[in-house]
Order: C-alpha cells, then sequence, then structure tokens
C-alpha cells in the first residue's frame, strides 16, 4: 500500500508535510510532481514492478494506491504498454476518456485509491474500489479554490471527508465544485451456493503475493477457512496472533494455537503486559485518530500482531461478519442482506479506515479476500438461509460449512464468534487501566492521553423518546461531539417515518442539555416527509459542520435505511447505535445509565391506563418481561406498543419536571398522557 496526496491552490509544503505523517507508507521512494497550480505526492510500497509516482503523460497525472489482480489481463485486452498496475489505471483512463471513467473503474479488479488530473478537462478524479479497502479522503474551500486530498485524512491541512466508494468524485478546478457519479452494484441473484465458496477461493488465490505471505489468525472461522485454502492449494504462510499476558490467558489463542496446528502453519504469538500496552495506547490513539473504546481495542489487536510480521502482506479475515451475518445483532434481523449491506456501506469509515492505517504504521499491506468485489456483490444477495439459522443459532452457515468441507475441525468451523478485542484481553486490559487512573469509563481515560480526541461533530435525531436520546447518549460516552439536534415536526401523527413529539419538549431537552435544536416542519407524507428530514440534514451540515447523524433506530429498517440514504446523499455518515440490541437487555442500560424515562402514549393489549406516566424501572421491565411471553409484546415499544418521554438523562443540565397532566383514554388499552404544564427545574 503507497500513499497519495494532492493540493489545488494550496503550497508544495503542504504535500511535503503529508508525504511525511505518511511514511510508513512509502520505504521504497518518494516523489512531488507540481504541474501548473496542482502539485501530487507519492510515498511507493512497491509489491509488483518499481515505477516511480507521480505518473505524468502528455494528458494528465496520476497517483494510485493500488493491487489490481487483473491489470495483465487488461493490458493484453487493449494493448497497453505497461510495467505494472499502476501505468496501467492511467493509460486506460486515457483511452476511455473522461466520459467513459465509470467503465474504468469497473473493469478495475482489486484494491485501489487513486486521483487523476486531465489537463483537457482541468478536473480531478477520485476513485475507490467498491468497499473502500484503498482509503482516500478530501479536503475543499470552496471560497478560496483550495482543495486537497490524501491517503490519510490526518495529512490534510483542513477539515476533511472520506471519498464513498460507490461514488466516483470529480472535483472542477474552474466552478470550484463537487460532483459525483454513482457507481454500480450487481443485482444479480445468486442460485448456488457454490458459485460463494469457487470466488471465496479465488480471491484468496489472486491476493497472494510472488513474495512471503502472512495471515492474521485469531482462532475464528473467518481466517480459519482463509489459512485452510491456503493449505489446500499448496501454499506456505506464518501465522500471527497478539493479547494481553499477564491479566488471564486470552481466550482466543488456544483457538488460533489449534488451527495453525490444522494448517501446518507457524503461529507467531506477540503477547504483551498491560504496561507495554499503556505505552503504546498513545501512538494508537494518533494513529487511528479515534478514542472509541472498541476501536481502539480492536487497533490494539491488529497492531501488536502486525508488529512481528516479517513478511510485505498479510491477509485477514476482515469482511466475513459484514456479508454474511456474523455479527449477533443478526440473530434479530427481519431482513438479513439489507442489515449486511447496512454494515458494508460503513466499513470504509470504520474498520477498513484504521485497519489501513495500524498495518501500514508497520510497513505491512493488509489484503482483505471477504471484501473481494465480485464477491461482495454475490454475498449480498445470497439466500439468507446459507447466512443465518437462528432457531439453531448458528451464524456465517455458508462459511462454516465451506471450512468443514475442505477438512477443518468442527470445533473450530463452528466455533462462536468472538470479537477480537475481547478474545485478545485488549478490552479487558482497557478496563484494568481506565480503573488504575480513577476514569470511570474506558472512553474518558483514553480521551485523557491525547489532545486529538474523537470530536467527530454529529447530529442527533430526537423524537423525545429514550431510543433517540440513549442513542445520542452512546454517542458522546464514545466520545462524538453533539453539536446539534434535529427534531422533525410533523402534522401527520401517524408518520411512517418520525414518531411525533410535542415541539416543546423537544426544546426543553435541547436546553437541559445546552445543544442548539434545529426544528423542521414536515406534512408527514410517506416518502415526501424524507425530503424535510434531507433539509434538515443539509442545514445541520451547513451551520454545524456536522460529518454523522446518529437516529434511535432499533429494528425498523424502513427507518433507519431511508436515513443512510439520505446520509450517503449528503456526504455524512450515519449511526444507529442501538440497531439489533436485545430489547431487554436495553432497556436495563437505559435504567443504569440515570435515564428517567416515563411512558406517554399506550396502544397494546394488555397496557391498561395505569401504565400512562409510570416510569421504566426494574419492576416495569419485568412485567414487560412477561407481556413479552405471554402475548408477545416488543418490551422497548417497537411495535408501537407505547411511546415515552425523557425527563432527565446524565448529560441534562437541569431535569423536567411535569406539573399539571392528564390521562386520556380512547379504549381500554389506548391512550394517551396530555402534559399541560412543564419545566426545568435543577437535579
Amino acid at each position: 500500500m503507497c500513499g497519495i496526496i494532492g493540493v489545488v491552490n494550496l503550497e508544495d509544503t503542504v504535500v511535503e508535510k503529508g508525504l511525511e505523517i505518511m511514511a510508513s507508507r512509502g520505504a521504497d521512494a518518494s516523489k512531488i510532481t507540481k504541474l501548473e497550480h496542482i502539485t501530487f505526492g507519492h510515498n511507493l510500497h512497491s509489491i509488483i514492478d518499481y515505477v516511480e509516482q507521480p505518473l505524468v503523460s502528455a494528458k494528465g497525472m496520476l497517483v494510485i494506491n493500488c493491487e489490481i489482480y487483473n491489470w495483465e489481463e487488461l493490458r493484453d485486452k487493449y494493448k497497453l504498454k505497461a510495467k505494472n498496475d499502476a501505468e496501467l489505471v492511467l493509460k486506460l483512463i486515457e483511452l476511455k476518456g473522461m466520459k467513459k471513467i465509470v467503465n474504468v473503474v469497473e473493469e478495475l479488479d482489486g484494491d485501489f485509491a487513486f486521483a487523476y488530473f486531465s489537463k483537457k478537462a482541468n478536473k480531478i478524479i477520485l476513485a475507490k474500489d467498491l468497499a473502500g479497502v484503498k482509503p482516500l479522503a478530501f479536503s475543499i474551500n470552496t471560497k478560496e479554490g483550495k482543495f486537497a486530498f490524501a491517503t490519510e485524512k490526518k495529512a490534510l491541512p483542513f477539515k476533511s471527508t472520506h471519498i464513498n466508494p460507490r461514488k466516483i468524485t470529480i472535483y472542477d478546478i474552474k466552478t470550484k465544485k463537487i460532483k459525483n457519479i454513482d457507481r454500480w452494484i450487481d443485482k444479480k441473484k445468486v442460485l448456488d451456493k457454490n458459485e460463494i465458496k469457487d470466488l471465496l477461493e479465488l480471491a484468496v488465490k489472486k491476493r497472494i503475493p510472488k513474495k512471503e505471505l502472512a495471515l492474521l489468525l485469531s482462532g475464528g472461522v473467518d481466517s480459519a477457512l482463509i489459512g485452510k485454502i491456503l493449505q489446500n492449494n499448496k501454499m506456505k504462510f506464518n501465522s500471527y496472533f497478539a493479547g494481553i499476558k499477564d491479566l488471564t490467558e486470552p481466550k482466543d489463542l488456544a483457538f488460533a494455537k489449534g488451527v495453525a496446528k490444522e494448517l501446518g502453519t507457524k503461529l507467531n504469538v506477540n503477547l504483551v503486559t498491560v504496561e507495554e500496552f499503556e505505552k503504546e495506547l498513545p501512538k494508537i490513539i494518533s494513529l487511528i485518530e479515534s478514542t472509541d473504546p472498541v476501536r481502539v481495542g480492536v487497533a490494539s489487536t491488529i497492531y501488536f500482531a502486525t508488529k512481528k510480521v516479517k513478511e510485505k502482506v498479510v491477509l485477514s479475515g476482515l469482511g466475513a461478519d459484514e456479508l454474511f451475518a456474523g455479527y449477533n445483532r443478526f440473530k434479530n434481523s427481519t431482513q438479513v442482506n439489507k442489515d449486511c449491506y447496512s454494515y458494508f456501506i460503513k466499513m470504509y469509515e470504520n474498520d477498513l479506515y484504521f485497519e489501513d492505517i495500524i498495518t501500514m504504521s508497520n510497513k505491512v499491506e493488509l489484503r482483505v479476500p471477504y471484501l473481494d468485489k465480485k464477491l461482495v456483490e454475490k454475498a449480498l444477495r445470497l439466500n439468507p438461509k446459507y447466512k443465518i439459522d437462528t432457531e439453531k443459532d448458528i451464524n456465517k452457515i455458508i462459511l462454516r460449512e465451506y471450512a468443514q468441507e475442505l477438512g477443518l475441525g468442527n470445533e473450530f468451523s463452528y466455533r462462536p464468534k468472538k470479537a477480537a478485542q475481547y478474545g485478545s484481553n485488549f478490552d479487558k486490559a482497557l478496563e484494568k487501566l481506565a480503573k488504575k487512573n480513577n476514569f470511570s469509563s474506558k472512553a474518558k481515560y483514553l480521551n485523557s492521553l491525547t489532545s486529538e480526541k474523537n470530536n467527530t461533530p454529529v447530529a442527533a435525531l430526537i423524537s423525545t423518546g429514550k431510543d433517540s436520546l440513549y442513542a445520542m447518549h452512546l454517542m458522546q460516552k464514545q466520545g462524538y461531539n453533539v453539536k446539534c439536534l434535529i427534531t422533525i415536526d410533523s402534522e401527520n401523527k401517524d408518520s411512517f417515518m418520525f414518531h411525533t413529539p410535542t415541539i416543546e419538549f423537544a426544546k426543553l431537552q435541547a436546553k437541559a442539555l445546552d445543544i442548539p435544536l434545529i426544528i423542521v416542519k414536515t406534512k408527514g407524507e410517506k416518502e415526501e416527509e424524507l425530503k424535510d428530514l434531507e433539509k434538515a440534514i443539509s442545514q445541520a451540515k451547513k451551520e454545524f459542520g456536522i460529518e454523522g447523524i446518529c437516529s434511535g433506530a432499533l429494528y425498523s429498517n424502513y427507518q433507519r435505511s431511508r436515513i443512510e440514504n439520505i446520509c450517503e446523499s449528503v456526504g455524512i455518515r450515519a449511526f444507529a447505535p442501538l440497531w439489533q440490541m436485545n430489547q431487554l437487555d436495553y432497556l436495563k442500560q437505559v435504567m443504569k445509565e440515570g435515564f428517567d424515562v416515563i411512558i406517554t402514549k399506550i396502544a397494546c393489549y394488555k397496557l391498561d391506563e395505569g401504565w400512562l406516566g409510570s416510569t421504566i424501572d426494574g419492576n416495569t421491565i419485568s412485567k414487560l418481561k412477561k407481556l413479552e411471553e405471554d402475548v408477545g409484546v416488543n418490551p422497548a415499544g417497537e411495535g408501537g406498543e407505547y411511546e415515552t418521554l425523557v425527563l432527565d438523562m446524565p448529560t441534562f443540565k437541569q431535569k423536567i419536571r411535569i406539573e399539571k397532566s392528564e390521562k386520556k383514554m380512547e379504549n381500554e388499552f389506548t391512550g394517551e398522557l396530555i402534559i399541560k404544564k412543564s419545566k426545568l427545574v435543577k437535579k
């Protein structure tokens, strides 16, 4: 993996400094080229043939970070003279022209991120592989005509945005505007599950370098299956594992050793002490640009494993959980492939970005077979019965069956998933360090280690109820900076999309939180109301510079998918931190965190007038659990059984006190708490 950077109407020193920041990405060469007012820079990490970049022609200039696996095929097909994949991409772009840039990108089989400057069009094209395995971000100042792009966000001079891999981004130097062209994903149905197996084997084989190969081995089925494919194809490789040693033995270690023995590969284990981990934490945080405890825990596993890797290329099982329903939350999914797609489209900003940076910091190139373009397209349309069986409590069924077919033992093929940060003890080490340093949470401890806190600006879509405000609370705990609140004032009280809060409470909550509130009115017409939400999000992006929005979506694919689509079009991230949580566990967390929540509406058999105004506490949760068992009530009210109002939460500076209310019942099990008078009071 290489490092690329470029600027328009900015000093060359920006490029020089950026290349220094990304120095670990290019041990083979570093070069800067300037054409008129445009400067490109490149750090080379050569895997194929040594060809320095930027590449310059009579028509333009290219910098690219890539592994194109079909470059020789394309070279021969179009009769192009190219020494390596980078040269092939330049010549193919210039052969087909700007108007067919989508066709060029779709023909590339591999992982890539590139920037091409066209002299004739006076435009810069930015594009990535479909999954976004290779990172690329950009910064823009339209007023001053300043533009920059780079592999890593921290190499850019001002606020930056990740390039969406499902779009080709074009910057017009003359108009100083950005235009996006949508890419497509193959929507043909998968009729034969063996097609998936064949594609996975091909994806692994094409990613095997001519030089030595390594594998990150956790002991789970994802990496073990890759190892089994390598073994069956008589490919030699070394395996690597990392964990904390001075707590209990990492739970994944025994399984990693067992898999390595079956595969006939040497397992290189890097077990570090909590003290050694503590010393490296500031560096890890700086590398991944985040203090999110989950992200730090996962990144630490990869960081310490790849510190021991001697080979230039390492394979990982990343992507299998997203594509084949590997997370526990999928057990509650009603639309498995939609949920798989939702996880997949977020990977480029999360796991893929920080794992690329972590591995390259140790001068190792990460390759991810599960995110092969053809495999992704098929996996997203695979019959869900090959992914998950909730009755038997088995996920990633097709991968487990395939591993078993190839000869991997059942104890490894059907081992339940354990998240890397837990199976390696890095999460446990974070807990210990937080307590040792007298912090109430891992997030607060991690924030104390750096001035570069995870202060990503986001907006919270709130309805005044428990779901939206608890989702916001979780985002704040992870270090996100909630810059504003958004609430939709719908005329349609039966809106498909939005709960319809009394706006007065949204205002009180915003005041209690001391966070600005954007209120947008809508008639609440199905689908049309989404345009009003997009206006609100666009307003928040313009006024507060938000880079994401969080919602309280718990099980509603209708709501979540539409918010995600809007965020994709506006160019920000969508967060749904509650998604597919167990409803009873979720309610217990809300109570444990100190939320004061009351029930304000009921519409469900067995919920009578006595429920109105009641607080969600241990007794209430027990009753809801009994109703779930007896009549199938959704404990968290996901079926519209009840609605809530948050009167207090940990970050409220004041709390809401209800001074006058009355209960209005339509029938025995349908009614509303009419709040006539309320105000903020001291806590």
